[in-house]
């Protein structure tokens, strides 16, 4: 039986604040053209168009979800989280490095407290935007089983066309500063382990992090955290209606010569059904239906951490999924972060490597 041999993940007892919501991502493009192109054929719709930025939302009322800044090299900046009421803005603004609280300049408004997580990663929270109007989006397809068949004289058509995205759904990094890492979105803004993913040593590899609601179920995960050797970026999810919606997103951005990275198939925690995109920077993006919900009561569940393990079905996760590009920059990050970082050493990286190289 798989356990857990550190002191993170956990819960933390007496958070800062507890986020309400994943409000956006934040990304810096040297194309911002060619980023709206993919981003637009992935599903996602252009709220806002400059020299300097871009902005993109779902169907939901959020009145953005993702920002593409103009910058010299492609890269991602950070999260955006939604908390309640502005007292919780104000005692973020009180954390060592914080900012003041200050107007946000983003479609929707608002206020907003930057922030910068132990990897180096921006976080900022925001309060008091204006909710936009709903877009519209195709019902669910109506599915016949052996046993019951609601879809009599009717067929099934779904449009060709790209998914509608409907709303940011999580983000997972890879951080070289795990424990520190983990432990500062628990401690700062409440977020709850459902499952964690461990070494043979009881050291975590993975661990899929949910916003604490209360009774109000929430997202499997919200943000997952990879131990890695240099803080990255691994891939966002994006919600579609259902699984033809999964599958037209398949089919259109193949068509337009996007590359797929992998998909389809079903994640075990989680259980979303998947299908991973790169963008032309070899950012992924994913589209994904299905998933579970856990409200607070839920605890934290442990398991070994196997190739295996990451889908019920579907084709085995390529090793391009995973595989890090190890340009001098990154080496040099590598041999920085494991004579300074208390979570990596050779061993654990080599059993990464054997795991998902």
């Amino acid at each position: 039986m798989a356990e857990l041999t550190t002191p993170q993940p956990a819960r933390h007892p007496t958070p800062t604040v507890k986020a309400r919501k994943l409000a956006y991502l934040l990304f810096e493009r040297p194309d911002l053209e060619t980023a709206e192109r993919f981003l637009n054929d992935f599903g996602l719709h252009t709220v806002s168009r400059s020299p300097e930025a871009l902005y993109l939302r779902g169907t939901a009322p959020e009145p953005f979800c993702y920002r593409v800044a103009k910058g010299d090299e492609a890269g991602f900046v950070g999260i955006g989280f939604e908390v309640r009421t502005r007292q919780e803005l104000e005692r973020l603004s009180r954390l060592p490095d914080a900012s003041a609280i200050e107007p946000a300049d983003y479609p929707g408004g608002g206020e907003r407290v930057r922030l910068t997580d132990p990897s180096g990663f921006t976080v900022e929270a925001i309060h008091g935007q204006t909710p936009a109007a709903p877009l519209p989006h195709r019902d669910a397809l109506p599915i016949n089983f052996p046993e019951h068949q609601p879809r009599v004289n009717g067929t099934q058509r779904p449009p060709v066309a790209p998914p509608e995205v409907m709303r940011l759904g999580h983000v997972v990094l890879e951080v070289a500063d795990f424990q520190a890492t983990c432990g500062w979105y628990s401690q700062h803004f409440g977020l709850i382990p459902s499952d964690v993913q461990v070494l043979p040593d009881g050291s975590p590899a993975v661990v899929f992090l949910r916003l604490d609601l209360g009774d109000t179920p929430a997202d499997h995960h919200t943000l997952a955290m990879a131990q890695g050797f240099m803080p990255l970026y691994s891939h966002s999810a994006y919600e579609v209606i259902d699984t033809d919606a999964v599958g037209m997103g398949q089919r259109l951005l193949k068509e337009r010569g996007w590359k797929h990275a992998w998909g389809i198939g079903r994640h075990v925690l989680g259980s979303q059904i998947f299908d991973y995109w790169e963008d032309p920077w070899a950012a992924k993006h994913e589209h994904y239906c299905d998933g579970d919900v856990f409200t607070a009561e839920r605890p934290m569940g442990v398991h070994p951490v196997t190739r295996e393990g990451m889908a019920q079905w579907g084709q085995p996760m390529p090793a391009s999924f995973t595989k890090p590009k190890l340009t001098p920059a990154a080496l040099r990050a590598l041999a920085r972060n494991l004579r300074r970082s208390p979570d990596l050493s050779v061993k654990k990286l080599i059993t990464l490597a054997k795991l998902f190289g």
